[in-house]
């Protein structure tokens, strides 16, 4: 039985990680579908250009990061969305792990525009300059990602509380992979 907090709090449907879906909001960085080719003498394939960074405004400067994101339980309920209006940011997972992705279009923050996603156990992300999106929500165990981003001058990181919380519900019955 639903309670009344249940009842009334909104929810955001997750659907499955693809390019085309996530497309108005970044890049999925994957090995499938992608552009490579054999060098350093066929010993090594090269996965090609597989997101935009873009980082150059007002002298930015590509950074380096790990994050170690602590695990989330569901149900999950989300308060906040953060944008990086200087720079796009990359999440790559250094090992298989299942986390969530909320993102929401550039521009003044619309709760209506959000859209929910789940991963597989080896995508990646890279937010556009400027989209809204949620900070990481790892699922099941502590995760270790490779971020590129944006260093230098300049306010990069805005937050913004949702004027409510919103539940995130998986669009239909999915067993995300390990």
């Amino acid at each position: 039985m639903k309670t009344p907090e249940a009842v009334l709090k909104p929810t955001l449907q997750l659907q499955r990680l693809t390019r085309e879906a996530f497309a108005p909001f970044g890049d999925v960085i994957e090995l499938e579908g992608a552009r490579h080719f054999p060098i350093n003498g066929g010993t090594t394939e090269r996965y090609h250009d597989l997101a935009r960074v873009d980082v150059a405004d007002e002298g930015g400067r590509p950074l380096v990061n790990l994050f170690r994101a602590q695990p989330h339980a569901l149900p999950l309920d989300i308060a906040m969305m953060e944008r990086h209006p200087l720079g796009s940011q990359a999440f790559i997972p250094l090992t298989p792990c299942r986390y969530l992705i909320v993102v929401a279009p550039a521009g003044e923050l619309d709760c209506t525009q959000m859209r929910g996603f789940w991963t597989d156990a080896w995508q990646g992300v890279n937010y556009a300059k400027g989209v809204w999106h949620h900070p990481l929500l790892a699922l099941d165990r502590v995760s270790d990602f490779l971020v590129v981003d944006r260093g230098g001058d300049g306010r990069n990181c805005d937050e913004q509380t949702l004027p409510q919380p919103w539940r995130l519900v998986f669009a239909e019955s999915v067993e995300i992979p390990a």
